[in-house]
Formats: structure tokens, C-alpha cells, sequence
């Protein structure tokens, strides 16, 4: 099937189902919640990374300070942040995969 064949049949099954003469496929997913890092779980995912601080704080979005704050447990990071440390520790070549970083 063409890519213009998928997008006809896609939006005719659109149509039938708005005009409720068709069903939809319906996929459900659940989203699990972003673990929580300690101080010392965020150093540890950084060193394993090989990273200083100030390289570190340019991959995860946020300034030095903040992850100086993260690792003395000052601070702690919150959604997306929390959510990119799960990713790094997951899979720490992602990086170099996406082209992040070279190294």
C-alpha cells in the first residue's frame, strides 16, 4: 500500500467513524511517573557519563548552579528533568546515538 493509499484509507475510516458507521482502533498506553534522584543517584549518573558538572548542566538543559544544587541536594529535579535522568541511566550511549555529543 502507497503512503498516499494509507492516508485515503486513514481518513475514509476517519469519516465513517465521526459519521458513526465505523469503529476506530483505540491503543492505550500507560505512562509510568518519572522516578525520583537523589543527590547522590544524580552524581552517579553523571560520572558514569563521564561529565563534569558544566557539561552535564548544558545536556540536561539547566545552568551549572542547578546541577551543582541537584548533587548537594539542595534542589531536586522536577518532571522533564526527572524523566531525562531515567532516559541517561537507562541507555548513557543515547547521547552519542542523537548526536548530542561527540566524543
Amino acid at each position: 500500500m502507497s503512503v498516499y493509499e494509507s492516508l485515503l484509507q486513514g481518513l475514509q475510516e476517519a469519516i465513517a467513524f465521526e459519521a458513526g458507521t465505523g469503529k476506530a482502533r483505540v491503543s492505550k498506553c500507560t505512562v509510568n511517573p518519572a522516578p525520583e534522584y537523589s543527590a547522590k543517584q544524580i552524581k552517579q549518573v553523571r560520572l558514569s557519563l563521564g561529565m563534569t558538572q558544566v557539561t552535564f548542566a548544558e545536556v540536561m538543559g539547566v545552568s551549572p548552579k542547578t546541577v551543582e544544587a541537584w548533587e548537594a541536594g539542595t534542589n531536586r529535579p522536577i518532571g522533564s528533568a526527572r524523566r531525562f535522568l531515567s532516559v541517561l541511566q537507562t541507555d548513557p550511549t543515547l547521547l552519542k546515538k542523537l548526536n548530542i555529543i561527540s566524543a
